[in-house]
């Protein structure tokens, strides 16, 4: 998904760490700081380790969603 598509009102439901730092404006460094901050924790997929992030949780980080358990 090229970068200039990607909007609030079309984001998949899991994002990747570039994908989440365009949205946010902010550098992927900051996004992996967040989750090792538990600010905005991230799924990790495969035998790599490649991080994911939930469409909800970056919507609350934005003040869009309320915060689900």
């Amino acid at each position: 998904m090229p970068d200039q598509l990607l909007s609030i009102n079309n984001l998949p439901d899991l994002l990747t760490v570039k994908e989440v730092a365009n949205v946010l404006r902010v550098s992927p460094l900051t996004i992996k700081r967040w989750g090792k901050r538990g600010k905005l924790p991230a799924i990790r997929i495969n035998s790599r380790g490649d991080r994911r992030y939930k469409k909800e949780a970056v919507l609350w980080l934005l003040g869009m969603q309320q915060k689900t358990v």
